[in-house]
């Protein structure tokens, strides 16, 4: 299935006989989404841009009803990069900025995020029929690696114990990325014997080797289709019915409510009392979400409890 400019595709695939999974995705009709509602610096949207693929291919490879939430939290002039990816493969993006960055185009992700080593990479497991008392699995590591896909790459090894391999690419039209996982052996289902330890370890590094001869440029230029033919046309491997991401914010005046509701009354009432009015944008999308006096007054005259909150909305006072 090729794929087009008006539609994400991501493409599961499986080594036959070898613990080894992958995934081809070309996510630029999301991001094209993402960009639309944000004007980024060129380094803050490849980062970002590198982190949507990136969200959706680990997204896809989770038997979890729920929502993946990626962060970079950083210590430098970029202060927050966040994605959340939820089981329908339906993404939101946004990044935060410091107020007074200033962003050279050819500026480094250590420069941007972890100016004082202080940056953390978090992922947020958040599912979407808790039971009473549970908590969203979250995973915090330091900022280790010089690009988002290394940092992926040990956070997987190291809280997975997962050998994961990944490629992005990112321009202000195109996002896509290649992963590659080296799953446990735990012997082939289809009939055929499977490799030995050594012969399956065979395959994963050649994989890996196959996936390492991609360019940044050539990733850009060219269909998921067309750079799985050109890797791995001498493999053996299985390919799955395509998946298809696409945009999606899943902001609600009830979840902004509740998010004012955080802040308390009185904070609230004074904002009204000065400005006549309270007004929330949504970063993901650009949403906006205006409450008046009698509103105020109805938010907080219900009972019903402060539980989803719209992260990170901005207070317009």
């Amino acid at each position: 299935m090729s794929t087009t400019l008006s539609q994400d595709t991501l493409q599961k695939f499986i080594f036959d006989n070898a613990a080894v999974r992958g995934q081809f995705i070309d996510i630029s009709a999301t991001w094209r989404e993402v960009l639309a509602r944000h004007a980024y610096p060129t380094p803050v949207k490849k980062l970002l841009g590198q982190m949507v693929s990136a969200a959706a291919l680990l997204s896809a490879n989770l038997k979890f009803n729920g929502s993946i939430i990626m962060q970079i939290h950083g210590d430098g002039p970029v202060r927050l990069l966040v994605v959340e990816c939820d089981s329908d493969l339906r993404l939101r993006a946004t990044a935060k900025l410091a107020p007074d960055a200033v962003i050279a185009d050819d500026a480094s992700l250590a420069s941007l995020l972890n100016a004082t080593g202080n940056g953390r990479f978090i992922i947020t497991l958040d599912p979407a029929d808790k039971v009473p008392g549970q908590q969203p699995y979250q995973g915090i590591v330091p900022l280790d690696g010089e690009d988002v896909a290394t940092i992926i790459e040990n956070y997987m090894l190291r809280s997975e114990q997962l050998d994961t391999r990944l490629w992005l690419a990112t321009d202000d039209t195109t996002s896509r990325g290649l992963l590659l996982q080296k799953l446990p052996d735990h012997g082939g289902k289809t009939g055929v014997a499977p490799l030995s330890a050594d012969e399956a370890l065979e395959t994963w590094n050649r994989a890996v080797m196959l996936g390492g001869t991609l360019k940044e440029q050539e990733m850009l230029e060219t269909t998921v289709d067309v750079l799985m033919q050109r890797l791995f046309w001498e493999e053996t491997i299985r390919v799955f019915e395509p998946l298809t991401p696409s945009f999606h914010c899943n902001c609600t005046r009830e979840k902004v409510g509740n998010m004012l509701k955080m802040l308390g009354q009185e904070e609230i009432d004074s904002v009204v009392a000065e400005q006549g009015h309270v007004g929330v944008n949504c970063d993901f999308c650009g949403q906006h979400y205006d409450y008046d006096k009698v509103d105020v007054a109805q938010l907080f005259a219900t009972d019903a409890p402060v539980e989803a909150l719209l992260p990170p909305g901005q207070a317009k006072h």
